[in-house]
């Protein structure tokens, strides 16, 4: 059954330029099984969005040279503003691997056939809220009956959607009102309940000035339902590599492992110096061809944010199958206002593998580099508009 979000993907033509890709690379040495094969010194990797501290570790290896480090001459971090979809990108052979949210392709998985597969589940937690203004009473998920409910689209409703079955709610009780990517719709009452992300919009509401008061805006402003609180939490983002190409070509499967221990690195740099960090993506988005106009205050508070998503508790980007299995689920129970599920069937077994991070990990390990860790937040007081 196709959807709203499940683009007309050429699937053939896609499937057949992944496999020409493959087929075109040529062998050199790794003394394993698969015969020696040429490493791979050139990859680009897709982002979802444009440059902005959601990316940090990827622009932190870059920065550090840590792709350097590992054998890549050239790593071209490609940004979208919603033109590019990453896994059509992936699957059309545009791109070496790509950062998506996973009910986005899983939706791609079943409308196409395609295979695709989550070789390192960077994030471990959503990041998803709904904000209200306080006082308007919705302060779960029960409460969105008959409300209008902000949501950008592009598959970010399923959330929505999740939550709103596993609570027994009729989608159709709920009227979803496509919002830009600020917060303008509830500052306009335009929505009842604005979509926001923990390390994005939720800030852009507190990085404007109240008129009543002539200050920020406070959290206690707003009534805020967290999705990570709900059955309808889904995964996040994640590492994404073609599934076929790995399995037939050991010079991309050895380039995904390459791939994994610099960003990892880079991952890890961002947890331990967070204002680094954001200063690295800042300088990225300012020099970038396209960026959301965002300042190095809320680059801050996003590098903050996004850290408590991405070190969890678990070790890093390894998947979790109860958060697996959670997020199939909500995406099998997910039903949109048009009545067309997200998925109605299991992903193959191959959706997902921790197969190349955890060797990653593992000779990360033997280089002495420590990996493990928590993050402690960091206090970020917000400014006006982030600046």
């Amino acid at each position: 059954m196709r959807h709203s979000i499940r683009r007309a993907l050429l699937a053939a033509t896609a499937m057949t330029a992944a496999v020409a890709l493959a087929a075109c690379t040529s062998p050199s040495t790794d003394g394993g099984d698969d015969g020696d094969f040429e490493p791979l010194t050139s990859i680009k990797l897709q982002l979802q969005w444009l440059p902005q501290a959601q990316f940090a570790g990827y622009y932190v290896a870059q920065d550090q040279g840590y792709f350097e480090e590992y054998g890549f001459d050239d790593v071209e971090i490609v940004p979208s503003g919603g033109d590019i979809v990453p896994q059509d990108a992936l699957v059309a052979g545009d791109v070496d691997f790509a950062v998506a949210w996973v009910p986005k392709v899983l939706g791609s998985i079943e409308a196409t056939g395609v295979e695709l597969t989550d070789i390192a589940q960077v994030f471990q937690k959503s990041g998803t809220l709904q904000v209200s203004w306080k006082g308007d009473g919705i302060t779960s998920v029960a409460d969105f009956e008959g409300k209008r409910i902000g949501s950008w689209g592009f598959g970010n409703e399923w959330e929505i959607f999740a939550a709103m079955a596993a609570d027994g709610l009729d989608s159709t009780s709920v009227s979803i009102t496509t919002q830009d990517f600020s917060m303008n719709a509830l500052l306009d009452r335009d929505v009842d309940a604005a979509q926001a992300m923990t390390y994005n919009e939720w800030a852009q509401i507190l990085e404007v000035v109240n008129p009543a008061t002539g200050e920020l805006y406070q959290p206690e402003d707003f009534d805020v339902v967290s999705y990570e609180d709900t059955d309808g939490a889904m995964l996040q983002d994640a590492i994404w590599a073609d599934t076929a190409r790995l399995e037939s070509d050991p010079a991309y499967a050895d380039a995904a492992v390459r791939f994994l221990k610099a960003v990892t690195k880079g991952w890890v740099y961002a947890r331990d110096n967070p204002e680094d960090a954001a200063a690295i993506t800042y300088n990225a988005a300012i020099n970038a061809e396209a960026a959301f106009p965002v300042g190095p205050v809320h680059q801050l508070w996003q590098m903050n944010e996004v850290n408590k998503l991405i070190w969890a508790g678990g070790g890093f980007g390894l998947n979790n199958k109860a958060a697996w299995d959670k997020t199939i689920a909500g995406a099998k129970s997910a039903v949109n206002q048009d009545g067309l599920n997200l998925i109605e069937a299991d992903p193959p077994a191959s959706v997902y593998s921790n197969e190349y991070i955890e060797k990653a990990l593992a000779e990360l390990e033997e280089e002495g580099v420590v990996v493990d860790g928590t993050y402690t937040p960091i206090d970020v007081v917000l400014t006006e508009g982030g600046q």
